[in-house]
Order: structure tokens, then C-alpha cells, then sequence
């Protein structure tokens, strides 16, 4: 994202952050939000145990593992997808704790990363790994180039922040890394992962650069910032509206062939009928005939049952 959920987006975040799996009772809440813990979705997961106490590893399927960074307001999930001979990280997360080391305790696997999208909060972890494979657009090198901390001070402000820092953090210090695109991916880019392999779904809309991958042998789709439960982003300038609804369609024809989406926010696991909801929420903001809430700033909020379209 390019300004902070919460700063935005108070009303929103109401629906949005309904609560958190539950932190360790010797760190402090620090925001309202906190309090609404834990959310009830969680309970029904396989929590890996990790020392890391900033990312929560969820066990969602065979050999897919949920990395939640939940004490941080944009509540962002990244997906490690292992095969028999080579792993994909979906997503590196805000950068506010080294993913690498947790990775490696989970895999010993080479690992490829590949980004959903180039918003910081999903990047923030890409310099650490040498093998990032990405589509080759204007929009996605212009953010190789990292996030400077003005860009993302708004993140690591305190109404932000559910429980402590990592250890050794500094908030005043934080920024996103440079990072560079060794391998680029096209529509249809498929990446074998020995036993799985994952497909390549240009997905413009949110961003220019959004894709899904999608895992046909399994049934499971890996959906990025097009849909999570709650307020979904559409008003920032790079989005476009026209783009997302013809990206939405496509993932709604894989609809009724998935068995499991995976969002890169808030709650790890969605039904695959969600996509189809998604697609009429669309038609129905197009039609006219469903009135937005005007929220602070002009932003439009189209309210649905478990989510909301959020436009200019």
C-alpha cells in the first residue's frame, strides 16, 4: 500500500480489523484495535511453533505455510509453497523483521520469491534472497528501487502496532531495502517446483504489476491484494477499476475448479465461492444501484457481507 490503513482508514478499519490472534501476555497492547482479539478464523488453523515472535506460521495445506505478520495494522500474510526439490516465498511482508531466518527454518529448500504485487508491505523482505523472479514493467522497477522511511513512516507510528517491536528495531529508522528482479515472469509463467507447480495469473487492477498464482494440481490460488476479507484497496492512483473488474472475472471462471484461496491479508484461508461474490460486488457498483458510504475524504465504500470495495 502507499499510506497507512489505519491513518486512512478509521472508519474502515472497524470492519477490517475485527481482532488478532492473541499476543503474548508479557507485551502490552498499544492500540484500540488490539483489544478485539483474537480473530475467530485463526482458531480453526495449524499454528507451527517458531521463535520469531513477530510472524505466527500457520500450517493452511501440505506443505503451504501461512506467515502472519499480525501484530502490525495492514495485518499482511506471505505464502511459502514447498516442493520436493525447490520452495517459492509468495510475498516477503513489511520488512520489519528478516524473513529469511524464518524461512530457513522451515525449508532447506533454494527458494524463489515472487511478489503478488510491489507495495512495500509485500516486499519488504525481497533483498534478502538472491532468486526474485517478478513481470517486467515500468511500475515494478521504479519499485526495486526500495521505499524511503517518508513513504512508510505512517506504518511503524503507534496506533499501528499491536504488542512490541522486533528486538533491535528502530521505527525512525525504517525503510524498504532496494531490491532487484533477477528472473521475469510473464501471464501463463509457469515455475516447477518438483511434485507442485505454480502458474503465473496477471491480475492488473490493484496495482499494474498484481498477479494470483494458481496450483491446478491442488486446486489452490494464491490471490494477493484482489480479495482478502475486509476493506479492499481500489483508490490508490495506481489503481484501475476497469482492469480489476476483468481481472476479478478471470478468477471467478477458476471459481468452481479451486478448492482453496489464499489472501495476502488479514485471514489466510478463503472459499473459492468468495471470487464469485467478488464478481457480482463488481457488477453492483457499476450498476448504480447500490449507494457507497462516503467516507473522510471522499472515498467511496461499497459494503458487502465479509468485505468492502473501497474507490475514489
Amino acid at each position: 500500500m502507499t499510506i497507512s490503513r489505519v491513518g486512512a482508514l478509521t472508519a474502515a478499519l472497524a470492519i477490517a480489523l475485527l481482532s488478532l490472534p492473541a499476543q503474548p501476555q508479557n507485551i502490552p497492547y498499544s492500540a484500540d484495535w488490539c483489544r478485539k482479539l483474537p480473530r475467530p478464523q485463526y482458531a480453526r488453523l495449524e499454528r507451527v511453533a517458531d521463535p520469531d515472535p513477530w510472524f505466527q506460521v500457520y500450517r493452511v495445506a501440505p506443505g503451504v505455510f501461512a506467515l502472519y505478520e499480525g501484530h502490525q495494522a495492514e495485518e499482511v500474510i506471505s505464502y511459502l509453497i514447498v516442493g520436493r526439490k525447490q520452495a517459492l516465498l509468495f510475498d516477503t511482508g513489511m520488512g520489519i523483521e528478516p524473513i529469511r531466518p524464518l524461512i530457513e527454518r522451515l525449508t532447506r529448500l533454494p527458494v524463489v520469491v515472487v511478489n503478488s504485487h510491489s507495495h512495500y508491505d509485500h516486499v519488504g523482505g525481497n533483498h534478502e534472497f538472491s532468486d526474485v523472479r517478478s513481470l517486467d514493467l515500468a511500475y515494478t522497477r521504479q519499485h526495486e528501487k526500495g521505499y524511503e522511511h517518508a513513504m512508510v513512516a505512517e506504518e511503524v507510528q503507534p496506533e499501528n502496532l499491536c504488542g512490541a517491536w522486533p528486538l533491535g528495531f528502530v521505527p525512525a529508522k525504517y525503510s524498504i531495502q532496494p531490491w532487484k528482479a533477477t528472473h521475469e515472469l510473464h501471464d501463463g509463467t509457469r515455475i516447477a517446483l518438483s511434485g507442485r507447480t505454480l502458474e503465473v495469473i496477471a491480475v492488473p487492477g490493484h496495482t499494474p504489476d498484481s498477479i494470483a498464482l494458481l496450483d491446478r494440481a491442488h486446486r489452490q490460488l494464491f490471490v494477493g491484494d484482489t480479495f482478502y476479507p475486509g476493506p479492499i484497496w481500489l483508490f490508490v492512483p495506481e489503481t484501475d477499476w476497469r482492469a480489476y473488474r476483468r481481472s476479478v472475472d478471470r478468477l471467478a471462471g477458476m471459481a468452481r475448479s479451486l478448492r482453496q484461496v489464499f489472501p495476502a491479508h488479514n485471514v489466510p484461508v478463503a472459499s473459492p465461492a468468495e471470487l464469485l461474490r467478488l464478481q457480482e460486488a463488481g457488477a453492483q457498483v457499476d450498476s448504480g444501484n447500490l449507494k457507497p458510504v462516503i467516507l473522510p475524504g471522499g472515498r467511496r465504500e461499497y459494503r458487502f457481507h465479509g468485505f468492502s470495495l473501497l474507490l475514489r
